[in-house]
């Protein structure tokens, strides 16, 4: 069985090689690395069919892949291996929660799985500006989501979106509840900041609207926000 890792932070990205440590903790063994070769994120399902894809074969079983992430899944999937019994996409440096999910290259990794029917869950971590990453917990905090998710049947073409919060240290060494919730479909703040001609995005992502029992709540309410979507 063949595990195929990627992302859209690149393939250089703390965060995966975070999943890559989740998946050894709880396969026993490293999954396979097809991720992009620069930074992708906020491709959404952006993929390749005009120009040719270069492959980059870094070690055994890891590729750097010049094309998005769902592109590094096609490719994985019809190309590098003929056993993919599951994708996993993160650990993203950042939540990809609500209306993200369709921005995100992050997500759309999972998705191209899903349209395959091959079990897939996209990881992402919510940050709060004033901390680092604590990549050793989310690496183990990955593993026991990614163990209790395995467990639950799949309905056809429908993967699972995962948003890990960002908890202060103290609280980093009790078990995260994990909650089942829906989608939040409230839009992001919109806010631009204007120099000359141009305008940069700069909403405060912090400040979203938090509609109960939804990722946005329960992700910044400090628990591990875990949604089944559908394509």
């Amino acid at each position: 069985m063949t595990v195929i890792l990627t992302n859209d932070d690149g393939i250089d990205a703390e965060g995966l090689w975070a999943l890559q440590r989740a998946t050894e903790l709880f396969f026993g063994k490293k999954g396979a690395i097809a991720a992009p070769n620069c930074q992708y994120s906020g491709c959404g399902h952006q993929v390749t069919t005009k120009a040719p894809i270069a492959i980059a074969q870094r070690d055994k079983d890891i590729y750097a892949i010049a094309g998005s992430p769902a592109d590094c899944v096609r490719v994985a999937i019809a190309h590098l291996y003929s056993d993919v019994k599951l994708v996993l996409s993160g650990i993203n440096h950042g939540a990809n929660m609500g209306i993200d999910t369709y921005m995100s290259g992050t997500v759309a990794a999972v998705r191209e799985a899903a349209f395959y029917n091959i079990p897939a869950i996209a990881i992402s971590h919510y940050r709060d500006r004033g901390r680092e990453f604590n990549w050793t917990w989310a690496s183990e905090t990955a593993a026991r989501v990614i163990k209790q998710l395995l467990e639950i049947p799949l309905p056809p073409q429908s993967y699972w979106n995962v948003n890990l919060p960002h908890l202060p240290e103290a609280e980093q060494n009790l078990i995260t509840e994990v909650v089942f919730c829906e989608k939040s479909n409230c839009p992001l703040p919109l806010e631009f900041q204007a120099e000359g001609d141009r305008v940069t995005y700069a909403g405060r992502y912090h400040l979203r609207e938090r509609t109960p029992n939804t990722d946005v709540d329960v992700c910044f309410s400090g628990k591990i926000a875990v949604t089944q979507m559908r394509i």
